[in-house]
């Protein structure tokens, strides 16, 4: 199997598992977003370890990894951009919400070719012209019906976006990479924990083993997808990344709307076609490109 084909692979791996997350966290449904968001960034770190030392086979080199500053600092942002969008999708997760992390990642495709055009100056093509004016006209006919703008999944669209795009000028092997991200924001994590719980007092401490563990187990079911998405990333193309991304919001629908029974109404139903048949062009589009010429 050769790289692109195994980065693509990982990328289609990834987004399934991310898309069964909202599963998860319904063992959750009074869960403290903040110190599941700390435990998730802590308990993150062992395990990005035992991904180096067990599944790369190397040692850890901390003078190397902070011999780079480049790169440190590059990881360190990524982290950062990461944790806004993990914050929004935990939100989303923990409120019922789990429709609005659908429309996120399924915008999240459109934010990556808006930020090739508008930040890279990549050539657009036809196809994600029209998807980036349907995608603008669906999330503005909600806007103007609900009066009011799908934070949730914008936020986790273009931090997403941010991240990914991060993750691309990063000179750590994707398994580093991600141990460095967790590990740069684990003292604030710490930090944060240890003042809550001597001021207010914690959920995660105070409820009982079983709940500290559900909290810390976030950690894991997240990270493994985060693991395969790194190892695509830089695998694959952006595009086939952005092709994949499809998977993770068409479960994270069905789920939403036919096992937890949110609400999808008349607006929702307009605003999502809109969006679906943007992505419609792309994904033809793509196709259409990928096709082997004809033999004359």
């Amino acid at each position: 199997m050769n790289d692109s084909r195994f980065g693509n692979s990982m990328a289609a791996l990834s987004f399934a598992l991310w898309g069964l997350l909202p599963l998860y966290y319904q063992f959750l449904p009074n869960a403290a977003m903040d110190e599941l968001l700390a435990f998730r960034l802590i308990a993150s770190v062992p395990f990005a370890a035992l991904m180096i030392i067990f599944v790369q086979r190397k040692r850890i080199d901390i003078k190397t990894i902070f011999a780079d500053r480049a790169s440190l600092i590059r990881a360190f942002i990524a982290s950062a951009l990461m944790c806004i969008s993990w914050t929004a999708f935990t939100w989303a997760m923990t409120n019922d919400r789990v429709i609005d992390a659908s429309l996120g990642f399924f915008i999240s495709p459109l934010t990556m070719a808006a930020l090739g055009v508008f930040v890279l100056k990549e050539h657009i093509s036809a196809g994600k012209k029209v998807a980036l004016v349907l995608a603008t006209a669906g999330l503005s006919y909600q806007v103007m019906q609900y009066g009011q703008v799908p934070y949730v999944a914008l936020t986790m669209a273009i931090f997403f976006t941010l991240y990914g795009w991060f993750k691309k000028k990063i000179n750590y092997d994707w398994a580093t990479c991600l141990f460095v991200e967790v590990l740069l924001l684990t003292p604030i994590a710490l930090s944060y924990l240890v003042v809550k719980q001597a001021t207010v007092g914690t959920v995660s401490l105070e409820s009982g083993w079983q709940t500290l563990l559900l909290y810390i187990g976030s950690a894991p079911v997240t990270l493994l997808p985060l693991i395969f998405y790194s190892m695509a990333i830089r695998l694959t193309s952006m595009s086939n990344v952005a092709l994949m991304q499809y998977i993770e919001p068409s479960l994270q629908f069905v789920l939403a709307v036919f096992v937890f029974g949110e609400l999808f109404d008349e607006v929702k139903l307009v605003s999502f076609s809109l969006i679906w048949a943007g992505l419609l062009f792309i994904i033809l589009e793509t196709l259409v490109k990928s096709r082997p010429l004809a033999k004359p």
